[in-house]
């Protein structure tokens, strides 16, 4: 008879763990809101950003906490929303907008945050001038599931260079990039990320240098892909190297479509009036303001954003 009223103590506890577990709480404790924002790399800017944004959630959302993830970055991003493994995810423009196809109905975006700029990393010595001199060479072209993989594959195309004996592409990410820069296992990597991106700071602290002109091919890329690319420049104070110009795609904040929308609301509101945190955590986020932030066509915001911009409207 002991044995089993142990039983039964031992499976009611097992249920109360699991009740726990799922958010059940007792009478008058409401259910905490679980935020996942997925991000990319730590040394870039989406981390840095998605920190400081799960920083303002747990600070200032009562009974919702906040989880940050480390991504491969936009693609993954986008696809982690579209399935519910994330309530929040950075991603770049060009990820879901290509040419005239629809926009996915499962995810709305809650602003537009920056704009991410393409660096092609050299060493200062290399020969290497322009784009089309990457063939024949071992280049890092992203990460599978990164943004960076997806610009940089447009853009090889775009070039005649994505023939399976145009370069020795490696899809790694930025970090694995750098270090094999540094190692002279590769020629060169690509790069999409908000200035300055820390990753290439560094590397230019311990191997000399360069980043290659794209601005020549900002035209092609929108015409054979999407306007969401301009051309926009890496002034030589960034890393203080000679300034260039690239081609760059703006970044959007997006969550799924059904997310309810009071919570929708409350994070934009969270990020526009507390928008200096991002500036904190990065310089990037200093050009982060209202007029820009509702710029995210043909990516319609959620319902909820847009009743926040509606109420702040001058």
């Amino acid at each position: 008879m002991r044995r089993r009223k142990r039983i039964r103590q031992a499976g009611a506890a097992f249920v109360v763990l699991l009740l726990v577990a799922a958010g059940v709480h007792g009478e008058g404790n409401p259910p905490v809101t679980h935020i996942r924002i997925a991000t990319g790399s730590q040394t870039a800017v989406y981390y840095a950003f998605g920190k400081a944004l799960g920083q303002l959630v747990d600070d200032n959302l009562p009974d919702t906490d906040a989880e940050v993830l480390v991504t491969a970055a936009s693609a993954e991003n986008v696809d982690l929303v579209e399935t519910r493994r994330a309530e929040i995810g950075f991603t770049q423009a060009d990820i879901l907008v290509t040419g005239g196809a629809p926009v996915d109905p499962r995810v709305r975006a809650l602003g537009r945050v920056y704009e991410d700029l393409l660096h092609l990393v050299v060493p200062s010595d290399s020969p290497i001038e322009k784009l089309t001199d990457l063939r024949g060479r071992t280049v890092a072209t992203g990460a599978p599931g990164s943004g960076t993989e997806i610009t940089v594959g447009r853009l090889l195309d775009v070039a005649d260079l994505d023939g399976p004996d145009a370069i020795r592409a490696q899809r790694w990410g930025l970090d694995q990039s750098a270090e094999a820069l540094r190692d002279g296992q590769i020629d060169a990597f690509f790069f999409s990320g908000g200035l300055p991106v820390k990753a290439i700071e560094d590397l230019n602290n311990s191997l000399s240098i360069r980043i290659v002109d794209l601005g020549d091919w900002v035209v092609r890329m929108r015409d054979t892909y999407s306007k969401v690319y301009v051309r926009r420049e890496v002034n030589d104070s960034v890393y203080d190297l000679p300034a260039v110009s690239t081609l760059a795609v703006p970044n959007f904040l997006v969550v799924p479509t059904d997310m309810p929308d009071d919570l929708a609301y409350e994070l934009t509101r969270l990020l526009m009036e507390r928008h200096e945190a991002l500036a904190r955590a990065h310089p990037a986020g200093e050009r982060f303001d209202v007029r820009s932030a509702i710029g995210t066509m043909p990516v319609p915001l959620h319902p909820g954003a847009a009743r926040y911009f509606r109420s702040v409207k001058p």
